[in-house]
């Protein structure tokens, strides 16, 4: 990133996570405009929000069936995962593409929304809505279902904040935070929705909740789409970003995304550095396998929603001395090579 310009950052960016692009994108264009110090349209601000949620209904639908598949649950997974077609649809016809959107830019977002099209995501989020209660009464009572999540993957409320877990991850576990209300941006502060929280602090909770998500986040588009201010969707920004620094953060689909960025009065930015929800997540899914069979090991490491694209990266720590090291992924490589041939 800090080879390359604003501009091609933002594709860049937008490629840490192909689930969570949005978040991304939205992150690295929200540091960079409080650089520039521009106010971005009212009407910009609700459709990234629209933008947002649909990501988090796309990213919470594929889990679930991911989740249903890891422990043999595999009708549930095919009926699930036709559901998320409908929310890629959706995306598709209000960014243009199924995977990474590119919707977000900086000053605003590329393209604008038609009534045509506000009136058939509605309908779509109604459909959304209807199903995921559906799925979450199953979860509830299925015994395939409990039999594989009730009590597993322990995660008791103090662990998870000893351990730093975000989003869903720390939600099931009956601590209910979420940046998305805790530290508004956008214009969340606007929309009302509730924050799912359940107490369980086991896999099933972590099912539960996303359930819970994916409903709130439903109601959040209609009042977003009935609510959407009229006026431009984008600004004009300069290329060049006067010098300084910034951080922001959001609610990704996983937890708290954060991006700090340090200008130069350049077209490139001198320092980026992220943070991503999984990797803050993968010390609670460590205390959660302690005690736990082999067999409940894929079921439990689904339950944080990991995504290893957005987390290739590993410290070396000499625990003698407490000195540690960055390597990379050649390095790693080389290693492994030389370790299995001792071996």
């Amino acid at each position: 990133a800090e080879a390359r310009t604003y501009i091609q950052n933002l594709y860049l960016v937008e490629r840490v996570c192909g689930i969570c692009c949005i978040a991304h994108t939205l992150n690295f264009v929200m540091v960079t405009e409080e650089l520039l110090g521009v106010e971005v349209p009212p009407r910009a601000q609700y459709l990234r929000v629209i933008a947002s949620e649909l990501n988090r209904i796309h990213s919470h639908l594929l889990w679930l069936g991911i989740a249903a598949h890891e422990i043999g649950f595999d009708t549930l997974f095919m009926y699930v995962w036709r559901d998320r077609e409908l929310v890629m649809d959706l995306l598709e016809a209000l960014t243009g593409n199924r995977v990474t959107y590119a919707i977000n830019t900086f000053g605003g977002v590329r393209r604008d929304i038609t009534p045509e099209m506000a009136a058939r995501i509605k309908r779509g989020m109604e459909r959304i809505e209807e199903r995921t209660a559906y799925y979450k009464e199953l979860c509830a009572r299925e015994p395939t279902v409990l039999k594989r999540t009730l009590g597993i993957g322990i995660l008791k409320p103090r662990d998870a904040v000893s351990l730093c877990a975000v989003g869903p991850t720390l939600r099931a576990s009956a601590v209910g935070r979420d940046v998305r209300r805790d530290d508004p941006y956008l214009v969340y502060d606007e929309i009302p929705f509730e924050v799912a929280v359940h107490d369980g602090c086991d896999v099933l909770a972590r099912v539960v909740v996303r359930c819970d998500e994916v409903i709130e986040s439903a109601r959040m588009v209609r009042y977003a789409i009935d609510h959407l201010p009229q006026g431009p969707f984008r600004v004009r920004v300069p290329r060049r970003v006067p010098p300084g620094e910034a951080v922001s953060r959001n609610e990704a689909p996983r937890g708290e995304v954060i991006h700090y960025v340090r200008s130069n009065g350049t077209d490139r930015p001198e320092r980026v550095k992220i943070r991503s929800p999984t990797l803050a997540n993968i010390p609670p899914v460590c205390k959660m396998l302690v005690g736990c069979y082999i067999a409940d090991i894929p079921i439990v490491l689904a339950s944080i929603d990991p995504c290893f694209s957005c987390t290739d990266r590993v410290a070396i720590v000499d625990v003698n001395t407490w000195k540690g090291r960055i390597w990379t992924d050649e390095q790693l490589r080389r290693y492994s090579l030389k370790w299995y041939r001792r071996k």
